[in-house]
C-alpha cells in the first residue's frame, strides 16, 4: 500500500544530498566557489556567524566549502539547503533564524533586493567559455560591424564577457557589454544616476542611446537541455527584448548558435493567451511566492486592488513552492498569479501539468487595468516592482468616470462578450475599498411574474421598476454547478437521539478490535 500511493519513508532518510558524480574536485573548490573572495568578505565584516545558501544541485559541495571557510575565517558557518521558495532568491528569513550576521549565496541568483537589510555576497560561478568559438559564432550571426549589439550571458558566464568583447572590439564598434546588477551593500548610497538596470543586468549606454536599438547575443545554455523554454533567465530576456531586434544564443562549450526569434514569438503568444485567460477568470488565486524580496506586501495589495477593480474575486494563498498537487485543491480558482521574483514567476509557466494556468503579475496587470499598456511600452515586465508606484512603468488605474471601464470586450477564447466590471475604484481618498458601479436593470413587475429589460428610461414605462442586482458569490456559483456538493444536512428529517459513547483509540487499533 505504501509503495502504491507514496514513496517509502526510508527513502527520504537514506537519500544523499547532491549527486556524487557531479561534485567538484577538492582542488577546484577555491576557483569554482571563489573562496578567497568569500573569506575576505567575512573578515572585512568581522562576522562570527555566517550562513551559506546552496541550490539543490550544489549541495554535494556544501560540506567541503563550509569546512574550508570555517578553517580560514574562524567563524561559525551554517548551511541553508532547504529554501521555502526558489533557490535563486536570498533566504534572509532562514539566515535570521540561524542568527547569521551575513549570508553568502552560491549559484544562479535573481539578484532581487532583499526585504530586510543583511550583508550578502553572491558567488555566481565561473563556467568555462570557449572564447574563440564564441567569437566566430558572433561574427557569423552579426555580419554588419556597425550594427549595435549587446553581449548577454547566463550568470555563470558573466566573467568571460569582457574577454569576449576584447576579441570583437577591433571590428565591432557599437558593442555593449552587460554585467550582473548586484544589489548595493547595506548602508551604501548611490545618489549619482548609474547605468540602466533591467533584466537583472546593468547596461552602460552611451548618451542618447536606448536599449531598444540593440540586438542581443546571449552566451549560455547547454545542448543537453531538452526544453530550452524551461530556462527562466533566457525567457525573461526574450519576453522583454524589443520585438523585431535580432536575438541569438550561443553555447559556451561548443560555440553553436541559434536564432531565438521563433522562441520569443512563442513566449509572447503564450503571454497573450494567459492575458485572455485572466480576463475571462472570475476567481483569481494570488500565490505568495516570496517573503524575502523587497516590496512584496505592497505588490500583493496592488494585485488585490486590480482584481477588485476588474470585478473579480481574489484569494491569497501561502503554499510555498507551487506544485500541481497543491493547486489542484482549489478547483474553484480560474487562474493563479504567482507573486515571486522575476525568475520564479516564469519558472512554472511552460509546465502543462497544472490544473489551472499560473500567470505572472504582468499578465494580471494587462488583463485588469484597461489603461495598460501605455504608448511606447514594449517590454514584458517580469518583476512585480516595475508595476508599483515609483517605477517608470507604473500605470495607475483610470478614474471612475473613464470610458475605458465601459469599452466593449470580446473573449478571444470563448467568443463571448465580456460584461463591464461591476466595481470601480473609490474616489474617496480616505477609503481604499472599491465601490459598486451603478448598473441598473429594468425588471417588469407584471402579475404573471415575467421579467424583461428595456433600453428606454423608466418614466416611459410606469409598470417597470429599476433594481440594482447583487453580485453573486463566485464560490456559491461554483458550488451550485458541481454534481456533488457535500453531505446533505437533512434538517428536521432525522430523529433526535441521545448521545452514546463512540469507539476509543486510534484509527490503526481501536480498543474494541482486539490485538489482531
Amino acid at each position: 500500500m505504501e509503495s502504491t500511493f507514496s514513496s517509502p519513508a526510508e527513502a527520504a532518510l537514506q537519500r544523499e544530498a547532491g549527486a556524487g558524480g557531479l561534485r567538484t574536485p577538492l582542488g577546484d573548490l577555491g576557483r569554482v566557489y571563489e573562496l578567497e573572495r568569500v573569506v575576505g568578505f567575512v573578515r572585512d565584516l568581522g562576522c562570527q556567524r555566517v550562513a551559506l545558501q546552496f541550490p539543490d544541485q550544489l549541495l554535494g559541495d556544501a560540506g567541503a566549502v563550509a569546512a574550508r571557510l570555517e578553517e580560514a575565517t574562524g567563524s561559525k558557518v551554517f548551511i541553508l539547503g532547504d529554501t521555502a521558495y526558489g533557490s535563486c532568491c536570498v533566504d534572509v528569513l532562514g539566515a535570521e533564524q540561524a542568527g547569521a550576521q551575513a549570508l553568502v549565496h552560491f549559484g544562479p541568483a535573481c539578484l532581487s533586493p532583499p526585504a530586510r537589510p543583511l550583508p550578502i555576497a553572491f558567488v555566481l560561478g565561473q563556467r568555462s567559455v570557449a572564447l574563440e568559438l564564441c567569437a566566430k559564432a558572433f561574427e557569423a550571426q552579426n555580419p554588419d560591424p556597425t550594427a549595435p549589439v549587446v553581449l548577454l550571458s547566463e550568470p555563470a558566464c558573466a566573467h568571460a564577457l569582457e574577454a569576449l568583447a576584447t576579441l570583437l572590439r577591433p571590428r565591432y564598434l557599437n558593442l555593449l557589454v552587460s554585467s550582473p546588477a548586484l544589489p548595493l551593500p547595506v548602508g551604501s548610497l548611490n545618489p549619482d544616476p548609474g547605468p540602466l538596470e533591467r533584466f537583472g543586468r546593468r547596461f552602460p549606454l552611451a548618451p542618447g542611446r536606448c536599449l531598444e536599438e540593440y540586438g542581443a547575443f546571449y552566451v549560455g545554455g547547454s545542448e543537453a537541455v531538452s526544453d530550452p523554454d524551461l530556462d527562466p533567465d533566457l525567457s525573461r530576456l526574450l519576453l522583454g527584448w524589443a520585438p523585431g531586434r535580432p536575438f541569438s544564443s550561443c553555447c559556451p562549450d561548443t560555440g553553436r548558435t541559434q536564432d531565438e526569434g521563433a522562441r520569443a514569438w512563442r513566449l509572447r503568444a503564450r503571454r497573450h493567451y494567459l492575458v485572455e485567460r485572466a480576463r475571462d477568470a472570475r476567481v483569481v488565486g494570488l500565490l505568495a511566492g516570496t517573503l524575502g524580496v523587497a516590496r512584496h506586501r505592497e505588490a500583493l495589495a496592488h494585485l488585490r486592488n486590480l482584481t477588485q477593480a476588474a470585478g473579480k474575486r481574489s484569494y491569497v494563498l501561502a503554499l510555498g513552492r507551487p506544485t500541481p498537487a497543491k493547486l489542484a485543491n482549489f478547483p474553484e480558482v480560474d487562474v493563479f498569479v504567482l507573486l515571486a521574483c522575476p525568475l520564479g514567476a516564469l519558472a512554472t509557466q511552460p509546465s502543462g501539468s497544472f490544473f489551472r494556468p499560473v500567470l505572472a503579475p504582468c499578465e494580471l496587470e494587462a488583463a485588469c487595468n484597461p489603461a495598460w499598456p501605455p504608448p511606447g511600452l514594449a517590454p514584458h515586465l517580469t518583476h512585480y516592482a516595475d508595476l508599483l508606484p515609483g517605477s517608470p512603468f507604473h500605470v495607475p488605474l483610470p478614474p471612475p468616470d473613464s470610458e475605458l471601464w465601459d469599452t466593449p470586450d470580446v473573449s478571444l477564447i470563448t467568443g463571448d462578450l465580456r460584461p463591464p466590471p461591476a466595481w470601480k475604484p473609490s474616489t474617496d481618498p480616505g477609503c481604499s475599498a472599491l465601490t459598486p458601479r451603478p448598473q441598473l436593470e429594468l425588471a417588469e413587475s407584471s402579475p404573471a411574474g415575467e421579467c424583461g429589460k428595456s433600453p428606454l428610461p423608466s418614466e416611459f414605462f410606469p409598470h417597470v421598476q429599476a433594481t440594482q442586482p447583487q453580485s453573486p458569490s463566485s464560490a456559491a456559483s461554483f458550488l451550485s454547478s458541481r454534481s456533488w456538493q457535500g453531505l446533505q444536512p437533512c434538517l428536521g428529517q432525522t430523529p433526535v437521539t441521545a448521545a452514546v459513547s463512540g469507539r476509543r483509540g486510534i484509527a490503526i487499533a481501536y480498543e474494541d478490535e482486539g490485538s489482531s
